[in-house]
């Protein structure tokens, strides 16, 4: 038979477990002077130090391109008319465009020492608005490098192969719709093609 080990109550259970709440306390004293020590030297903060937002972590998805000009700088006058065709991702806007008429607007400058790359990655959000700039700066730090990177990622997030595949459908069943003349009706197959320049089709196919 397995033997029954018995324990022997303590009759000073009461004076066991101060003297074991006072080998805590003095552990955990020790523990704290142990992390003052390690922190002397560094600033001290607050609670209300740690929960006040500030300005750390926010940084631009666009990287700041060395410019070799000097005393470059965007005129008021460039960004005002950037500024006058924004991009806010509503239905009604085309982000192919926009990029159009954004690239219009930027071409009006050049600069000795300045690329081009450098003036439209400095430009272009100026050129957003509402949900389309907080899109753009919740991408990862200094991501976009080159204006072909930023096109790319700007045309995948606002003009997705799903809506390419949808406004092809509609080319490609294009019907005249009743009481349509056909000067009407080719207006408007023209506007599909005009929102779809990645359609694909051929001219022969198109005609």
């Amino acid at each position: 038979m397995r033997s029954l080990i018995l324990y022997k109550p303590d009759p000073e259970i009461e004076r066991t477990f101060r003297l074991r709440r006072k080998k805590q306390r003095i552990e955990e004293q020790r523990r704290e002077a142990r992390m003052d020590s390690s922190m002397a030297g560094e600033e001290r903060r607050t609670l209300y130090n740690f929960i006040t937002p500030g300005i750390q972590g926010i940084t631009s998805s666009i990287a700041r391109l060395t410019v070799d000009a000097d005393n470059f700088e965007l005129k008021l006058a460039l960004i005002s008319m950037v500024h006058q065709s924004q991009f806010g991702e509503t239905p009604l806007e085309d982000p192919n465009l926009h990029l159009l008429v954004f690239l219009e607007v930027c071409d009006m400058l050049k600069l000795k020492g300045v690329s081009s790359d450098a003036i439209r990655l400095r430009l272009f959000p100026f050129s957003l608005r509402d949900k389309a700039r907080a899109w753009l700066y919740s991408l990862l730090s200094a991501c976009l490098t080159t204006w072909d990177e930023l096109t790319k990622v700007f045309l995948a997030k606002f003009f997705p192969p799903s809506k390419t595949a949808s406004l092809r459908s509609q080319i490609t069943n294009f019907l005249q719709i009743e009481d349509e003349t056909l000067y009407e009706a080719w207006e408007h197959f023209k506007d599909l093609l005009y929102l779809c320049p990645y359609h694909g089709l051929q001219c022969w196919m198109i005609i």
